[in-house]
């Protein structure tokens, strides 16, 4: 090889590594959030939680909280590593915990600007709303459990794959805002007798601002509608008729949901949005808790059933335009097959499907009873 090529490669290789070393920073040096919360006090300030773990065999307690009162998300930078020996790094963050009465403020995702800007920060947190002051649950520390970015972040994901919640990331978040056919939805967690628990997803207006919330139920029929659920989905319903016994719920019945097919059509007549929704699903008998003959009565057992998770279509779709948002993403719809109208209406797209015709119909078919009668 050419002595002056080899001496070119040999010189670029050093500019390379001297380079790349130019903003290590050593794991001792550094204090790595795992999760990062915004709240308002009573005065309508905010607060800045972080959580991160604590590497040193010396220190029982395995994490440490910090609360500043920062101006900006940028400045709480500062403002951390006062009270840590080493310097704060946001790049590790798994978590964004958002307490309700930031949501209920309509710029708030502003906060969140310094992560776009800075290609450094991870776009990837886990957004997550709380329902009550983050004190509550940031200082909980529950020793039978992960350290709380953990065990949020794992919860999330696991009930993530069950369409109990949703998996939304920041870059998933910005998306969500950014898109008029649609409207954004987060996981949400409360504490329920001083015990951490995922109860469904917070639904946010075109803004981001807070809407209503979900439960767990809520939020599979609405993953079904999105046409965006996880393997089979489970429903337990009550069926008219039938007694409730005592301090039993001897009127449900569980079901576990698969082969879900979903067909939406769209049109616009008589200056509204019309939306048409036809849904299949194959049900299997998960838990059947009156006396009930499914083999000679099944037809009627699958009618009830079908009346019942219509009904809890409807309720769902009316509670959307009640609050005048689009989880669903109808919006899309309207602007892939209706255009020209959605054209006109895109900027207040809640306001237009809130008084839109949506009809729902379900058809659901027994293929599983179990291994009893």
């Amino acid at each position: 090889m050419n002595k002056r090529l080899l001496h070119a490669i040999l010189i670029a290789t050093v500019i390379v590594i001297i380079a790349s070393c130019s903003d290590r920073l050593d794991m001792e040096d550094a204090t790595h959030a795992l999760l990062v919360g915004f709240d308002l006090d009573k005065e309508n300030e905010l607060i800045l939680y972080s959580t991160s773990p604590v590497f040193s065999k010396n220190v029982e307690k395995k994490t440490r909280e910090l609360r500043v009162k920062p101006q900006t998300n940028r400045q709480s930078r500062g403002k951390q590593d006062s009270y840590t020996e080493g310097v704060f790094q946001g790049r590790s963050i798994q978590v964004l915990l958002l307490s309700k009465r930031i949501l209920q403020q309509e710029n708030w995702f502003q906060l969140t600007d310094v992560w776009f800007r800075d290609p450094k920060n991870p776009l990837t947190p886990r957004i997550i709303a709380f329902d009550g002051p983050l004190s509550e649950i940031i200082y909980l520390n529950p020793k039978d459990q992960p350290m709380l970015p953990i065990l949020l972040r794992e919860m999330v994901e696991t009930k993530n794959a069950r369409s109990e919640t949703v998996k939304t990331t920041l870059q998933g978040l910005h998306q969500q805002i950014r898109e008029k056919g649609v409207t954004p939805i987060i996981s949400e967690v409360r504490l329920k007798d001083k015990q951490i628990a995922i109860t469904g997803t917070t639904l946010l207006d075109h803004k981001g601002k807070y809407a209503d919330s979900l439960n767990m139920q809520e939020t599979i029929l609405l993953r079904i509608l999105q046409k965006n659920t996880k393997k089979s989905v489970n429903l337990t319903i009550p069926i008219p008729g039938e007694m409730k016994i005592g301090p039993f719920h001897t009127d449900k019945v569980s079901l576990n949901a698969d082969e879900i097919k979903v067909k939406i059509k769209t049109s616009f007549l008589k200056d509204k949005f019309q939306f048409h929704m036809h849904i299949t699903m194959r049900v299997g008998l998960s838990e059947l808790l009156f006396p009930f003959d499914v083999r000679s009565q099944g037809k009627e057992l699958e009618n009830k059933i079908t009346e019942q998770v219509q009904m809890n279509f409807e309720n769902l779709i009316k509670k959307i335009q009640t609050d005048k948002i689009d989880p669903i993403g109808l919006g899309l719809y309207a602007q892939a097959h209706e255009y020209s109208h959605f054209k006109k209406v895109e900027d207040h797209w809640g306001e237009t499907l809130a008084n839109a015709d949506i009809h729902v119909s379900v058809k659901t078919i027994i293929g599983a009873m179990g291994t009893v009668k």
